[in-house]
């Protein structure tokens, strides 16, 4: 018991020490860039700063700014800098109050005003001229402007602080608030020597050795502009760095000494163009003192810089086989749930009619099939991730940075290629995101892949959301149906048309046995399951167990449904029939009517049945027709001959004329459910 209480005394003090730690920043950084000045003298950094902080960090960068301004800045100036401190913090009291913290406009709009309105009241107070009122609104326009820059910063996604996962945008915040503070130290110095502009020239350097030549350029340019305003004719900074680190990255395969010389060279030209004095010599100097010590940096030092620069290039475990696999393992469990489900809200419908417990050793062994038909299942995803040829990390680190632009972070993002060359694009994230569906977000990510893609899907599981989009195929299905209900309201006749999200059109008719309302619970509860299955991306033999076992165990009489299934490749063409119990479909090329008939049991009267198969190749214009045997019971000689003479343009014209064929030849009281699908090939 002494042992835990040391534990959660110990826990207790290093978090107190830890708060204490995070409010202590915020007010050393309020305190730093009290003193952080611009040309003209002016400094509101420290404003903005307040502006941004949040409830629990408001009164330490007040106090921290208050400081610092009593401390820096001569009487005058310190009495208006330390109103405009209680005005921005009043103003940033009110924004906690409405809990409005998102609003970026807000923090902005009460540093200027806080600014603004100290500023005239002194300019009013002295009699100043119009230059002075000038100076005063390009004061208050800063203050805006470092608003902005703090507040991305505060508000950056730190939990994936990878330096190339980040947004562009959140990167140049970033640099630019960074920028502020060095500008704030910029004043210590040494013999006219700044450590500050030494360190901002070795973070340019760092950047261009072991980052990227953009990356570098971003840096350079923040650094130059805020170091530039810092004091009198110094502006030049802000093109002499960012040149100088465009000539450097010109060496970055020689060496880290070249990239330095190359730097300070280019520095010595900036130095005598701008006729700065004593301030451009020392610029020099600290250009050189910053590219000694990246020369003389040791390994272990320049491993870890590097490692930092590199972090979120590929966005690992994005995309990698371990993290798809478990999404699609969690969206398989979801499926199966559902499944699950499904058989008991159908069995307690059963039970109410009448409850008739099954025979004990039937329900073993319907059990037993059910764990092969798990393993069935989980090897059908073991086939496809075999089929996935690439995992496509750096476009997937791309897709990350864009939507990270819009404020969207998913868990995960996979970028597949199969071995066909065909891109399917997997995205998860919380069932609460916003707009990550959005027709921009599809046209940024198609320009990033260079690729066209069809519409997205959205998957839902529980709290998290599935975004797929696939390369768009090379062809669409063109379909129509048309179904008659032989007894009430209820057709004993189920169809479903599935787009599975990985280039396959899959077509269902399930038939219940019988007609009617107990024919309409087999046929739905068979083409609902099978449909499930086949959308989560299990194959057809494993999803036929499952279905089987369901009926089986649906209620103690006899329960059955036919299933028949065509699944059209839409890149390919490629067209598989598969068949449990159900009757001939059609194909039709070039105005030539085949068959495709195949024996095989239906669902729901034996255990370990199997589908009959049977694929084909269909072109531009092709057709294939399904049918319940409600249609085909009327002849076969009769539906060829209409087949062959039918002339309707559209699949669902076709769908209703055969229906119409079949009732038109069949006695009413003899009739059954009819169903009809007519689903035509035609170019993407």
């Amino acid at each position: 018991m002494q042992v835990r209480e040391k534990i959660k005394i110990n826990n207790s003090y290093k978090l107190v020490l830890k708060e204490i730690g995070k409010r202590g920043i915020w007010f050393v950084l309020s305190f730093v860039l009290s003193f952080s000045s611009g040309v003209g003298g002016s400094c509101p950094f420290a404003i903005s700063l307040i502006s941004v902080s949040g409830k629990k960090d408001f009164l330490f960068s007040a106090v921290g700014a208050g400081l610092g301004y009593i401390v820096f800045c001569d009487s005058t100036d310190a009495v208006r800098y330390f109103s405009t401190v209680i005005i921005a913090a009043l103003g940033t009291i009110a924004i906690n109050f409405f809990n409005t913290r998102k609003e970026i406009y807000l923090p902005m709009l009460v540093s200027f005003l806080s600014v603004l309105s100290t500023g005239i009241v002194m300019n009013i107070r002295n009699g100043d001229t119009a230059g002075a009122y000038a100076l005063t609104a390009g004061e208050s326009v800063l203050a805006m402007g470092a608003s902005f820059f703090f507040f991305r910063t505060v508000h950056c996604n730190f939990k994936r602080l990878k330096y190339k996962a980040l947004p562009v945008t959140d990167i140049t915040c970033l640099m630019v608030s960074a920028a502020v503070v060095l500008a704030g130290l910029s004043f210590i110095e040494i013999k006219g020597v700044s450590p500050a502009r030494v360190i901002a020239v070795l973070a340019i350097l760092t950047a261009v050795r072991f980052g990227s030549y953009s990356r570098g350029l971003i840096i350079a340019l923040c650094l130059g502009f805020a170091l530039g305003i810092s004091r009198e004719n110094s502006m030049f900074l802000l093109g002499a760095y960012a040149f100088s680190a465009m000539v450097a990255g010109l060496f970055t395969s020689i060496s880290r000494i070249g990239i330095g010389i190359s730097f300070t060279l280019s520095m010595v030209f900036f130095a005598v163009a701008a006729n700065a004095g004593g301030f451009s010599v020392c610029c020099v100097i600290e250009s050189a003192l910053a590219a000694v010590i990246l020369a003389l940096l040791p390994e272990a030092i320049t491993d870890r810089i590097s490692d930092f620069y590199e972090s979120g290039a590929d966005i690992a475990p994005d995309g990698s086989l371990r993290q798809s696999l478990v999404v699609r393992l969690r969206f398989a469990s979801s499926a199966l749930a559902q499944v699950s489900e499904s058989v008991r809200d159908v069995r307690e419908k059963i039970n109410e009619m009448g409850r008739i417990e099954p025979m004990e050793s039937e329900l073993r062994m319907v059990a037993a099939d059910q764990f092969f038909s798990i393993s069935d299942m989980l090897g059908d995803l073991a086939f496809e991730f075999d089929d996935a040829e690439i995992f496509d990390f750096k476009s997937a680190g791309k897709i990350r940075r864009m939507l990270g632009e819009y404020d969207i972070y998913p868990e995960n993002i996979s970028v597949i290629i199969d071995k066909f060359d065909r891109m399917r694009i997997e995205i998860l994230d919380s069932s609460k995101t916003k707009g990550l569906d959005s027709p921009r977000i599809k046209n940024e990510i198609a320009k990033i892949c260079g690729r066209d893609f069809e519409k997205s899907r959205t998957n839902l599981s529980g709290s998290n959301l599935l975004l797929t989009i696939i390369e768009k195929p090379n062809f669409k299905m063109s379909f129509g149906f048309a179904q008659y209900c032989a007894e009430g309201k209820l057709c004993g006749d189920t169809i479903k048309t599935i787009n599975d999200s990985r280039g396959h059109m899959i077509f269902i008719i399930s038939d219940g046995m019988g007609k009617g309302s107990r024919a309409a619970l087999d046929g739905a509860m068979g083409a609902g399951l099978l449909s499930k299955l086949l959308s989560a991306g299990f194959g057809f033999d494993s999803s036929l167990k499952v279905v089987n076992s369901a009926l089986l165990v649906k209620s103690s009489e006899e329960s059955l449904a036919t299933l028949d299934c065509a699944c059209v490749d839409l890149f390919t063409g490629k067209c598989e029939f598969y068949k449990a119990g159900a009757p001939r479909s059609y194909i039709i090329k070039n105005d030539t009517v085949s068959k495709c008939e195949l024996s095989s049991m239906p669902a729901g009267i034996l255990r370990g049945i199997e589908f009959a198969k049977r694929t084909t190749v269909l072109n531009v214009n092709d057709e294939i027709i399904m049918m319940s045997d409600g249609v085909t019971d009327v002849g076969e000689e009769l539906i060829d001959e209409f087949l062959r003479y039918d002339d309707s343009d559209s699949p669902n014209d076709r769908a209703k004329e055969i229906l119409d064929f079949a009732l038109a030849h069949s006695e009413e009281r003899h009739r059954d459910d009819m169903s009809v699908i007519v689903a035509r090939l035609i170019k993407g």
